[in-house]
């Protein structure tokens, strides 16, 4: 599909703009009102226009710009961790993933990007509110990325919807749970991993932690890495030379992954 359905529009300090190219004038929250057809055509990549006040550079609509521009309601998964997830399960072309609790798809985005166009991404979200942003968000990506997997989407818990997640695969290589209360979904998923597949959870308290260990275990899951990533951004000092930007360390949630043997 075109990439020129969406136009990604970057401040200089550095807030992201996902605007549709529709034609006829629209309000646009933080740029006012204006025809964004009439007024980007013609605005290459890497050029700059003025809106309103604001001058901004277009850029690709890449992973980062998607990212950081999306539409957003739930709290996300950040980057940080995305990655993570994305690499110790060794989700790439082909797979198949089913990912719970896709709040507004932060997550998503990126398991979409590993996946290429050849694989299948199953995700569950009982909360309509929060189902309706993310995959706002996904219909984005599909209509800018060269290659997007096969999406199938399951609204209600993931305990209540094992047949109609097998009804999509049969099993997935990879299970990633962003949910409240993760041990019923882990009992009713467990068997859904294909072996060798591994399963990860996303834990706000450590006593989610546990008992996401716990209920792996139980469920004939051997836990491979629980923990936490710290992040510690850097910056140049006034006088020269480089230091940490003032701030915290970046904790977001306690990380666990489990594997099928």
């Amino acid at each position: 599909m075109s990439s020129e359905q969406w136009a990604v529009l970057i401040e200089e300090s550095g807030k992201v703009h996902v605007v549709e190219l529709t034609s006829g004038t629209v309000k646009i929250k933080g740029l006012g009102v204006f025809d964004p057809q009439a007024t980007l055509d013609g605005i290459s990549i890497g050029d700059t226009v003025t809106i309103g006040q604001k001058e901004l550079r277009r850029l690709p609509p890449r992973l980062p710009e998607l990212s950081k521009g999306m539409l957003r309601r739930a709290q996300t998964i950040s980057a940080k961790d995305a990655g993570f997830f994305v690499t110790r399960l060794g989700i790439g072309s082909g797979d198949a993933v089913l990912e719970a609790g896709i709040g507004s798809a932060g997550l998503s985005l990126h398991i979409a990007r590993a996946l290429g166009g050849t694989g299948i991404h199953t995700t569950v979200e009982p909360r309509q509110e929060h189902a309706e942003v993310g995959l706002e968000n996904l219909r984005r990506a599909k209509s800018v990325w060269q290659e997007f997997p096969q999406h199938h989407h399951v609204e209600g818990r993931i305990e209540d919807s094992t047949d109609a997640i097998k009804a999509i695969h049969s099993t997935y290589d990879a299970i990633i749970l962003d949910l409240p209360d993760h041990p019923p979904a882990i009992a009713a998923v467990a068997e859904c991993l294909s072996k060798g597949g591994r399963l990860a959870c996303y834990c706000p308290v450590t006593s989610q932690l546990e008992a996401a260990w716990e209920a792996c275990e139980s469920a004939g899951l051997q836990v491979e890495w629980a923990g936490e990533l710290m992040e510690r951004e850097w910056g140049r000092a006034s006088r020269g030379g480089m230091r940490p930007v003032n701030g915290p360390f970046g904790h977001t949630a306690f990380l666990l992954v489990a594997q099928r043997l």
